[in-house]
């Protein structure tokens, strides 16, 4: 069975054309499915619709085997124990006049989980490598890469089945990334989560997603395993995302590129989809 499947998503902002159109996929326990493609491509907006952020203008949105498309804001609010987002700005996602402490404990007070708030809270950081006291500072105190691991705690308080990533490391240090990226692992690995992972990071997905999906314009061009569409690409777009990954060694980055020639229309311009 699987966890979330979206099927044939459209999302249409006022009048303009749809910034999603006709998307299918699925995410199940305890898999990645990574959600690829340059900035304005509509990765952020499926996040959203799923999240309940923004109404489909067309298809559904069946979580758990539940049609929520159409949820009510009760209903939406009871469905953030089961689904939880973490975004990409650690700095702007936590409130800086709240300490780490009170931040982790409202979800359970949201939800009316009647817990030892201290204890759960000291549980929570010692899960993503931060010390029970660091609950009595303030955001201001920790680095992108800790703050992100207090996001990231605060996401799995109530104990979500699925958890929406949009680009959660894409503002960190590689060395951060790639901490904070196994730490996402780990979790998945010891609480059965399912992640709906948006990157346009390629390097990123192969180590973390188990599918992906490539979109271009709103529109899936592209799906499947991850070895089959980073190492065997069908679609040119995706050649050309693959690319516009940088390599440490230009002559490795000049024989990629060299062999998606084909595709040379596609490659985005340096800065728009690169990591």
């Amino acid at each position: 069975m699987t966890l979330l499947d979206v099927e044939g998503l459209t999302v249409r902002y006022h009048r303009r054309p749809p910034a999603v159109s006709d998307v299918d996929l699925t995410v199940g326990p305890g898999e990645t499915v990574a959600l690829v493609g340059e900035s304005g491509s509509g990765k952020s907006t499926i996040g959203n619709a799923v999240l309940g952020l923004v109404p489909p203008a067309g298809g559904r949105v069946v979580f758990d085997g539940e049609d929520v498309t159409h949820a009510t804001t009760a209903r939406r609010r009871a469905l953030t124990r089961q689904i939880q987002a973490i975004f990409q700005d650690p700095y702007g996602s936590l409130n800086p006049m709240r300490t780490i402490g009170q931040t982790l404990v409202e979800p359970l007070r949201a939800h009316r989980i009647r817990v030892d708030e201290r204890a759960r809270v000291a549980e929570a950081l010692e899960r993503v490598g931060l010390p029970a006291d660091a609950a009595d500072r303030y955001p201001g105190q920790f680095s992108g890469g800790q703050r992100q691991r207090v996001a990231i705690a605060r996401a799995l308080m109530v104990g979500p089945k699925l958890v929406i990533c949009d680009e959660p490391t894409s503002s960190l240090d590689l060395s951060v990334q790639a901490q904070v990226l196994n730490l996402l692992l780990r979790l998945q690995k010891e609480e059965g989560l399912g992640y709906l992972f948006i990157t346009h990071d390629l390097a990123v997905v192969r180590h973390i997603a188990h599918r992906v999906v490539v979109l271009y314009e709103g529109r899936v061009v592209e799906s499947g395993p991850t070895g089959q569409i980073c190492d065997d690409p069908r679609h040119d777009y995706t050649r050309a995302l693959l690319a516009a990954v940088p390599d440490p060694d230009p002559v490795e980055q000049r024989a990629r590129r060299r062999a998606y020639r084909d595709a040379p229309t596609l490659v985005p311009a340096q800065g728009e989809a690169g990591p």
